[in-house]
């Protein structure tokens, strides 16, 4: 007998002892792994022969087909898993199986005691997938023959205990063979309809054929879309993926296909879905992309590959440079991670990009034909779908992140002053400046529709400068986090004049004009202010006039020293312990409401409700008026009064 046919027992490693210990003894809530990292290692050991012989036909068994036969036992409670793959020698046995350095073990039990994740999603990442049968295993016996025709085949055996043991063995065929003795609580991985949904949802993608059960169907039915050739996929075989993957009958609003190969190799194959709301129905009960490493899944919800104001983006990334086995190499793997979540963001921001400028609005795919209208408005599609649903997103990376603003900003999109029917960018507005025009203007309001009536507006209105429309509740954040676009301060419409009218005025300020005839007096502008102060009181930190307003009779507006709207607005949002700033109402001497209040005797009924009134008007066009409704008793006295 020669000195390899001998059996031979041989302690495991201090670290590798550790190991089996907490695979063995650990909770887990997917002890269904062991199947994937099993599956996952033939398919290295396949990608190996089929490369090998690529150059050298001097092979065992050069005409086998290259798979993986998958059967069990339910009488005897076992599960052999066998490959045609490059095989290993007793020598390789013993290094793969036994030897720190290849296992990963020494990170793997750092990462498990650190860690808040269950075991189960942290062993793919260490390369010691082979130890997790020991999770559903009484013994385990690993039987394999190399590919070289020179070498014998060997036998290991262990039972997960102190040692193991090697011996040879008379298998003749190349390739490895591995049969566990499942716990009495494992039985359930017995069962074909349970194994084909495990293959189904972590190696569907394996490059090679799964076979299960004494009729050898294959398990594995779908390719890896993303490692196509993008330009050999369809726009069907996409939409189909995409149902297949999220079950959501609904295309996706745009989809990416990336293949790259520097500085990091990945495929990448990313959806942005029609809603926010997750389908019922989807097995993606959690955000994060699916993370595969040469086609073998090895994270189900994967967030670090994206900044969280993209968790809504569904899709799988697979690289060849993802290390599973880190040892002595943790830190060039958390490069890798950062390099992939670089190129996978590019991406989603090309996509929106892109859409934007291809498909900024289209008419909705079930928009009825003519004569055939149903009174509803057509569905929102392209990018103007997309704003709608994830707009906010959006606003949330560049109030959170702000070394995202470059990216994000040319994607935000605000309804105007001059086009309140239609989305316009910062770069629409920037090039419809006016010539004199150096800034962009916006107004903070609740929404679009009372905004635009906004008092602060007028002036914009008749110069025909325009305005953003700021009505998100986000919005604050985001100005809070970006003062400018490009060269162009980011001013408030309520702040301060358009340039143009600005200067028109310090020239007529140069030239004697003639006085206005029907301007009210001096005197009685006094006397009017003199009355709302009275009837106001202290609500009002101030009264006097402006030339801010044309068409508007008043405007309320911060005292000199007062927080910036901005911060107010949030403040409010944020629901903090904040009391706002008494207002200065600001009334338009040249208004005819104003004019004829001023005709009225200041002791008349019909005088006060009035100037409650214009008070009241301006704290609703401000989103500040405490009780709406309360001012319907006085509206009606005013119709009363204007009936007479």
């Amino acid at each position: 007998m020669s000195e390899g046919t001998v059996k031979e027992g041989i302690p495991f490693r201090a670290e590798t002892r550790q190991l089996l210990d907490i695979l063995i003894h650990s909770l887990y809530t997917e002890r269904e792994v062991f199947l994937r990292e099993l599956i996952s290692n033939a398919s290295d050991a396949l990608t190996r022969i089929n490369f090998e012989m690529l150059t050298n036909r001097d092979v065992v068994d050069p005409e086998a087909e290259l798979g993986i036969w998958i059967t069990t036992d339910e009488k005897e409670n076992t599960i052999t898993i066998c490959d045609t793959g490059i095989g290993m020698t007793r020598e390789e046995l013993v290094e793969n199986l036994g030897t720190i350095a290849h296992s990963g073990a020494r990170e793997f039990i750092k990462a498990a005691e650190e860690s808040k994740k269950p075991v189960s999603e942290i062993i793919g990442q260490f390369g010691v997938g082979f130890y997790s049968a020991f999770m559903v295993a009484e013994w385990i016996r690993v039987t394999s023959r190399s590919y070289k025709p020179e070498s014998e085949a060997a036998s290991w055996y262990s039972t997960g205990e102190d040692s193991y043991t090697i011996e040879s063995s008379d298998k003749t065929d190349r390739g490895t063979t591995i049969t566990i003795k499942l716990k009495e609580d494992a039985k359930e991985f017995t069962q074909e309809f349970r194994l084909r949904e495990i293959i189904r949802k972590h190696s569907d993608f394996i490059p090679f054929p799964i076979y299960i059960g004494k009729d050898q169907q294959q398990a594995n039915q779908r390719t890896a879309l993303w490692r196509q050739n993008p330009r050999e996929v369809t726009k069907d075989q996409y939409e189909q993926f995409y149902r297949q993957f999220t079950l959501d009958y609904q295309p996706p609003i745009t989809y990416g296909h990336l293949s790259v190969d520097a500085p990091v190799q990945l495929y990448s194959l990313l959806f942005i879905p029609s809603s926010p709301e997750k389908n019922i129905f989807s097995p993606r009960k959690e955000d994060g992309l699916k993370l595969y490493a040469r086609k073998v899944l090895i994270q189900e919800y994967t967030r670090e590959l994206l900044p969280d104001y993209f968790r809504f983006v569904q899709g799988v990334v697979d690289s060849e440079d993802l290390q599973l086995n880190v040892s002595r190499e943790s830190i060039q793997s958390s490069r890798v991670m950062a390099q992939m979540k670089r190129a996978v963001t590019g991406k989603v921001i090309d996509m929106l990009k892109k859409l934007a400028k291809e498909k900024p609005s289209e008419p909705a795919e079930t928009e009825p034909a003519a004569g055939e209208g149903n009174g509803k408005a057509p569905e929102e599609s392209g990018y103007a779908k997309f704003w709608k649903n994830f707009g906010r997103y959006l606003k949330e990376g560049i109030a959170t992140d702000r070394e995202s603003i470059e990216n994000l900003a040319p994607l935000l999109r605000y309804h105007t002053l001059n086009h309140p029917d239609q989305l316009t960018s910062l770069d629409d507005y920037v090039n419809e400046l006016k010539p004199d025009q150096k800034k962009i203007y916006y107004i903070m309001g609740d929404d679009d529709r009372s905004v635009i009536h906004s008092p602060h507006l007028d002036v914009f209105r008749h110069s025909g400068v325009d305005v953003l429309l700021m009505t998100d509740p986000l919005d604050p954040f985001v100005l809070m986090a970006m003062d400018k676009y490009k060269d162009y301060p980011l001013v408030n419409a309520a702040v301060e004049k358009p340039e143009s009218v600005a200067d028109a005025e310090k020239q007529d300020e140069k030239q004697d004009a003639a006085p206005d005839e029907t301007a009210l007096p001096e005197d009685a502008v006094k006397g009017l202010i003199e009355r709302f102060k009275t009837s106001l009181g202290e609500r009002v930190a101030e009264v006097r006039t402006t030339d801010r307003l044309i068409d508007s009779p008043a405007r309320l507006v911060d005292k000199e020293g007062s927080l910036n709207q901005e911060v107010q607005r949030a403040f409010r949002l944020l629901k903090q312990d904040f009391d706002l700033p008494q207002k200065v109402l600001e009334i338009n001497p040249n208004h005819p409401i104003i004019k004829q209040l001023s005709a009225q005797p200041a002791s008349s009924e019909i005088s006060g409700l009035v100037i409650e009134q214009i008070y009241e008007d301006a704290l609703l066009i401000e989103g500040l008026h405490p009780d709406p409704a309360g001012m319907i008793g006085r509206i009606q006295e005013l119709m009363k009064a204007a009936l007479k």
